[in-house]
């Protein structure tokens, strides 16, 4: 384990038994690619394991804080939270992406701030977590790095940046928005998709996601700011 992750795990007031799991968790398949030698095994299987982790323990979490919504209404409260424009934001708040192990070719090109690339750390490590210490560990992260800034139903349901961009741009008659998906990278099994969104041909975002979906949230997201820093008195 390098010296990083020493420092993560203080942070994160958690000690892995098994610390080949948490280098496993942090560890991209660029940098297994280069370091054939090492016997490395990058986060993709991690990842696998973690996204349903979180889809079991976020479910809970739902189930137990909103017991009078209907299963149609906790079904996009748990989507609005485990989608990757989510698991972004919290990813980067840990500042994870400071400890993965990139090769140089997805170091040059700004793979430890990728969306993609760190909600599947993100996912990495909860799998990782859950092999290690169990689903009780993985809810107590959760209870104390994601759960407190789920603190209302509005709250989460405001993570479809799609949404707030359309009412935002029609409350203010600024004109129709047209979205595009401008290029797709990786194989077939981990396809990245890249899109923008366009206003009278002035493009306003661009996002990346592994569906078109997820990119087309990303490019609405910083269309959004866009608008704000450019308007912040009608924010």
């Amino acid at each position: 384990m390098h010296k990083d992750l020493k420092q993560l795990q203080s942070k994160l007031n958690i000690r892995f038994r098994e610390p080949s799991l948490l280098t496993q968790a942090f560890t991209h398949s660029s940098y297994v690619n280069e370091h054939r030698l090492t016997h490395s095994n990058d986060n993709e299987r991690l990842e696998y394991l973690g996204d349903a982790v979180l889809e079991l323990t976020v479910s809970e979490y739902l189930f137990r804080m909103y017991p009078e919504k209907p299963e149609g209404e906790l079904t996009k409260l748990r989507a609005s939270i485990v989608c990757e424009p989510s698991l972004v934001q919290f990813a980067e708040e840990l500042q994870f992406g400071l400890y993965v192990l990139l090769g140089k070719g997805e170091e040059l090109t700004g793979g430890r701030t990728r969306p993609a690339l760190l909600a599947d750390v993100f996912e990495s490590f909860v799998g990782a977590l859950y092999l290690d210490q169990g689903l009780d560990a993985v809810k107590l992260f959760l209870d104390t790095h994601m759960f407190p800034k789920l603190n209302s139903a509005a709250k989460l349901q405001n993570k479809d940046f799609k949404t707030q961009l359309q009412e935002l741009t029609q409350s203010q008659m600024m004109g129709a928005l047209d979205y595009r998906i401008v290029g797709e990278t990786g194989p077939a099994h981990e396809r990245e998709f890249v899109s923008e969104v366009y206003m009278d041909d002035r493009r306003l975002g661009r996002g990346t996601g592994r569906s078109k979906k997820e990119a087309e949230q990303q490019a609405a997201s910083e269309a959004l700011r866009t608008i704000m820093a450019a308007s912040p008195t009608e924010a």
